[in-house]
């Protein structure tokens, strides 16, 4: 997995943490399955453009905070 990919899913990770957002949580606001942010966080899977809109959205982000 490349550098830019890792920095991204641990941005994703801090700031939910940041939030005290469960993943179930986020789950449910995003539509994204429990198993997969799971996958996500553990740096298991890579995510879809469209996986992390899901999830800057369900945060009150918006996509390029995952990229700054």
């Amino acid at each position: 997995m490349e550098k830019e990919v890792e920095d991204v899913i641990e941005k994703i990770r801090t700031i939910r943490i940041e939030k005290k957002i469960s993943i179930l949580k986020l789950s449910l606001e995003s539509g994204v399955s429990r198993s997969h942010l799971f996958y996500i966080e553990s740096k298991k899977t890579v995510p879809s453009l469209e996986t992390i809109t899901k999830i800057a959205h369900a945060m009150g982000l918006q996509l390029k905070d995952f990229f700054i």
